[in-house]
This record gives C-alpha cells, structure tokens and sequence, in this order.
C-alpha cells in the first residue's frame, strides 16, 4: 500500500474517486481494506445512533449482547437497559425511510440477550 497513492485518493471528491479505483481495477482503497481487515482481526464491528440532526456510529467487539453494548454510549444505559429499537442499515437502505422498514415488518424491538449484529441502527430504551 502507497501512503502517498491513498494520500492522493483522500484528497479526490467521491466522483473522482469512484473513477480512479476503477481505472485501477479495485474496488476499494487500501485504507478502507486495511481498516476492515483490522475490523476482522480484532473481532469488532459497528453500530449506529441516529436522533434529530445527530447519527453516530460506535464500535464493538462482536458477540455482545444489547445491555453491554448500550453501555458504550453510556453506563445509565446499561444499567437500565429495557430494550433496543432496531433495524439494520441494509433494510434502511432497501426500504428508504424508518417508516418504510416498519411497514415491511423490518423494526425489531430487541430483549437483554440480544446479539448486536454489525450494522445495526439501534434506539435504546432505558429508565434509570
């Protein structure tokens, strides 16, 4: 990997970039496949917050349950964990909206022993 090759595509807007990798022949850069890769190796994964003007995602080591995951953004979440809204990112993606994936039955409301899945969208239910 090229430190200065990914310094230039950095600096390219998503277009160009776009262009680039594929007059490469690769579909990714080698940041982007470094980080996954590293993802991989260290077992973690990602999910997402979303309210008002604010999304976020946050890391996580794959295998844990709703309640410990809850406690990354915040220990009162834990301990006062009820449930977790969820969806996944792929069926917002597919359905386009929050109210579309509830309309295809894709909204889950997810108890304590809830594995979170890498890519989940996640509203978290608490009462401390």
């Amino acid at each position: 990997m090229s430190a200065r090759t990914e310094e230039e595509i950095a600096e390219l807007d998503d277009s160009d970039k776009a262009d680039f990798l594929e007059a490469e022949g690769v579909s990714e850069s080698g940041l982007d496949k470094l980080i996954k890769a590293s993802y991989h190796l260290l077992g973690l994964a990602t999910f997402f917050t979303a309210g008002g003007p604010e999304t976020r995602a946050w890391t996580f080591k794959k295998g844990m349950k709703a309640p410990q995951v809850a406690g990354i953004i915040h220990s009162d979440f834990e301990r006062g964990f009820i449930r977790a809204e969820t969806m996944s990112f792929a069926d917002l993606d597919k359905y386009g909206s929050v109210q579309a994936v509830k309309e295809a039955g894709r909204y889950r409301s997810e108890g304590k022993e809830y594995e979170v899945q890498d890519g989940d969208i996640i509203e978290f239910r608490f009462n401390v």
